[in-house]
């Protein structure tokens, strides 16, 4: 029965272990986005999606993972060598994710600077194009009243 538990987890870890070098390739993927001229706004939504989906994903393993070594941890405790082969496996699977998450974490880390980066450019541009149009309108406004005489003494007396 243990020997099932234990499989089972160690399956999670390697699902868990999947689904970031997924995330460890989206984060590749949005990171030659802002290599590019443009960035492609729509490209880069699908790929944050794309990783909320990963990251939901990775919460039901991790939360269903908890639960079943709550569950044999006192038992698996008491027998550790009868199943030091799975422990180890399951060890080196769970370093191989650190591993991959802290890769993960730098580059995120990267493509947030990135982002705030881009955002702030953009931010600019509209100012710049905010002023523009601004002052085109004030021009135009001040051409529209050009025509129009203003009002004028005349002087009377002789």
């Amino acid at each position: 029965m243990l020997n099932n538990y234990l499989n089972v987890l160690e399956e999670s870890l390697e699902k868990k272990l999947a689904i970031l070098e997924q995330i460890d390739e989206l984060s590749d993927a949005q990171a030659a986005l802002f290599k590019e001229e443009t960035l492609d706004l729509e490209h880069f939504d699908e790929i944050v999606d794309e990783k909320d989906e990963f990251i939901d994903q990775l919460d039901g393993l991790d939360s269903g993972f908890e639960t079943l070594y709550d569950k044999v941890r006192q038992e698996l405790q008491k027998d550790r060598s009868k199943y030091a082969g799975q422990i180890r496996r399951m060890q080196e699977l769970i370093a191989r994710i650190t591993d991959i998450s802290v890769c993960i974490q730098a580059k995120e880390s990267r493509n947030k600077a990135a982002v705030e980066t881009y955002f702030a450019k953009e931010k600019k541009e509209i100012a710049k194009s905010r002023k523009s149009v601004k002052a085109a309108y004030g021009y135009y406004q001040n051409m529209s009243n050009a025509g129009v005489s203003a009002a004028r003494f005349l002087d009377q007396k002789k």
